[in-house]
């Protein structure tokens, strides 16, 4: 396993030099995106409508970060679990989605259209939501504010740590078998 930076503005065309098992200290721009934001973008998505921001190359981080403590940019910002996102994944990868960021594994569907689809599934650790938020430099409401915490908001990060959970040949680090 090697570390290494990965920007994701700059280095999203560098996928496929990316594999299972791989850490990556991950900087840019990701979206929080949970379960209801997800059926609200899969809706426009179906819909043609807007889009709250353009999904394209982008990064979604399953996340519902806790309210902000005084002086600080964010809360606790730990990942939730990515399964429960899986009946809107594929639409979203076909749309140009590029990363995933959440915990535990995925179904057979989300692994074939990140293939098909040339995108990674990066896992981080669960519990260490504190931890990550030091990793936040940027934090701001994007789209459904009525959410709250599970509102679609921007985050900027800087090595931001994260393993490669599945990469763009269907590399699982979930499988005993890898595949």
């Amino acid at each position: 396993m090697k570390e290494q930076g990965f920007d994701l503005q700059k280095d999203i065309g560098k996928i496929a030099n990316v594999k299972m098992g791989d850490r990556l200290l991950v900087s840019g721009i990701l979206y929080t995106v949970r379960d209801k934001v997800h059926r609200k973008i899969s809706d426009r998505i179906r819909n043609k409508e807007s889009l709250p921001f353009d999904i394209k190359n982008s990064t979604i981080y399953y996340c519902g970060p806790s309210p902000k403590p005084d002086g600080k940019i964010v809360g606790a910002c730990g990942p939730t679990t990515s399964k429960r996102m899986d009946r809107f994944t594929p639409l979203l990868l076909e749309n140009g989605l590029k990363i995933m960021i959440g915990k535990g594994d995925r179904g057979d569907d989300v692994k074939n259209a990140i293939v098909k689809n040339k995108a990674l599934y990066l896992t981080v650790t669960g519990g260490a939501a504190a931890l990550l938020a030091s990793h936040v430099i940027e934090f701001d409401l994007v789209a459904f504010d009525e959410l709250g915490p599970e509102a679609c908001y921007r985050m900027v990060v800087v090595d931001f740590p994260c393993i490669v959970a599945i990469d763009s040949i269907g590399s699982d680090i979930y499988n005993k078998n890898g595949r």
